[in-house]
Order: structure tokens, then C-alpha cells, then sequence
């Protein structure tokens, strides 16, 4: 999907790339090929958007996430999952409350394999070069929690990733709310002994742990274990249908 993007190009809106799939361009290399008038580009902004695809492809060949992540509009980076699935990361945190205050204190991230946590007080400063290495994000309402909170805990990240917020991807397709709400629509189940639980009771489970409790710590891992695992589930869910709903019938 992303070699067929046209939207971080200077100047290239939805409607314009819309109309570049139409006349047959259908990918970077097309686009490069062609030598006559694009629809709804002059000249001189195609030869910029030409350096700029040039720019694209050699960057997609590197896997150079820091090249597309401020060019794509925020909205269309899921577009870069399938590009960058193997380093991505599906990030969940936990914290000690709401506000500006609170503390993280679990951090998981999925990688489609394993899950590694990062815990306040034992091996969370490692999180640090983890993410380091990865060149996508996928949350759900990062942008507005997870995202802030780290930034604020980690600020020498470069924090330069593509980032796929899940929250407003799934809500253009229709699935509104909550994470666990949404889990439910589409029949993802959890365990029983972590089923039902929310953010308050991963902040009341951080404040047994802290008072002596261990079983708390691992029902909250096993928690925030199953939000970082179930993101991937949906990213798959949801980049098969943008995907298929932006292209229709212009897929080959």
C-alpha cells in the first residue's frame, strides 16, 4: 500500500492521488515512467513530486521510517503496516492514574511474536533502546495517553516513528469506543481471570503490587499483555479494509 501512496507528496491530496490510480499510475515506479501531463499537477510541482517519489523509493528500500512518518498525514499511516510490519511494535501503557502527575508503570510491546514488558522499578529504562529499533507504533488512543506519557518518561527517544493510532483507524470503519468494547464487537475474547478488567483496576493492581501483592503484578501484566496482543489482531483487521475500501476497484 505504501508504494502506491501519493498523499506525501507536496501538494497531493486524496482527490489528486485518487486521480493518479485512475489514469494508471498505480505505483511509484509508474508514476516515474510516465512522461506526459499528470491530472491536477503542473508541471513544475510534478517535477518536485518526482524528486520527492525518487526520494520514496530509495527510502522504502532502506526501510527509513523517519522519511515517511512526518510526509504521511497522520490519518494515513496505517498505510505503512505492511512496509513496516516486521519492525513494528504494538504499544500498550499502563499508569498510576489520569493526570499529569501519574507515573507509567508497565509498558508492553508486541512485535507479532513475543511480548516484552517493561515494568517501573525493575527494567523500565529498557524500554528506551527497545523502541529505538522499531520503525512503527500501533496504539490505541496513543496519541492522546500512551504517547504523551512516553515521551514525557523517555525524552532522549527520538520519537520519530510512523504511528498507527487504532482508535480513529477503527472508527472509520465504523467501530467506535472503547478497546474492550470493540474486542467484543468482533468476538476477540480474553481470559477469564484478566476478562472485564479496565484502567482503574490496572491502577488498583499497580497499588496492591506496590503493598506487597505479586499476584496483582502478573494478572496486570497478563492484562496489559493481552491489550498489546489483541492491537495486532485489529491492525490486521483494520489495514485489510482501509486498504481494500481506499483502492476498490482499482486493485489489480
Amino acid at each position: 500500500m505504501l508504494e502506491r501512496t501519493y498523499v506525501h507528496l507536496p501538494g497531493i491530496g486524496p482527490k489528486t492521488e485518487r486521480a493518479l490510480w485512475e489514469c494508471g499510475l498505480t505505483d511509484w515506479h509508474a508514476a516515474l515512467g510516465h512522461d506526459g501531463r499528470v491530472p491536477g499537477v503542473s508541471v513544475g510541482r510534478w517535477d518536485e513530486c518526482r524528486r520527492c517519489l525518487e526520494q520514496s523509493i530509495r527510502s522504502f528500500s532502506a526501510l527509513d521510517h523517519a522519511f515517511f512518518a512526518p510526509r504521511l498525514p497522520s490519518a494515513e499511516h496505517w498505510r505503512a503496516f505492511q512496509t513496516f510490519r516486521k519492525r513494528a511494535g504494538f504499544v500498550d501503557i499502563e499508569t498510576t492514574g489520569m493526570g499529569p502527575w501519574a507515573q507509567v508503570t508497565v509498558i508492553g510491546v508486541f512485535d507479532g511474536v513475543r511480548t516484552s514488558t517493561y515494568i517501573a522499578g525493575d527494567n523500565l529504562q529498557e524500554f528506551a533502546e527497545h523502541v529505538e529499533q522499531l520503525g512503527m507504533l500501533v496504539t490505541f488512543n496513543g496519541a492522546s495517553f500512551d504517547l504523551p506519557y512516553l515521551r514525557r518518561t523517555f525524552p532522549a527517544v527520538a520519537w520519530n516513528h510512523i504511528h498507527c493510532d487504532l482508535r480513529f483507524a477503527l472508527r472509520r470503519l465504523g467501530l467506535s469506543g472503547g478497546l474492550k468494547q470493540i474486542e467484543k464487537r468482533l468476538g476477540i475474547a480474553r481470559e477469564d481471570d484478566i476478562d472485564g478488567l479496565c484502567g482503574e483496576d490496572a491502577v488498583r493492581l499497580w497499588e496492591e503490587y506496590c503493598a506487597g501483592s505479586d499476584e496483582s503484578l502478573a494478572q496486570l501484566v497478563a492484562y496489559n499483555a493481552a491489550d498489546v496482543e489483541n492491537l495486532a489482531t485489529l491492525m490486521d483487521y483494520a489495514f485489510d479494509r482501509l486498504q481494500s475500501g481506499l483502492l476498490g476497484e482499482i486493485q489489480p
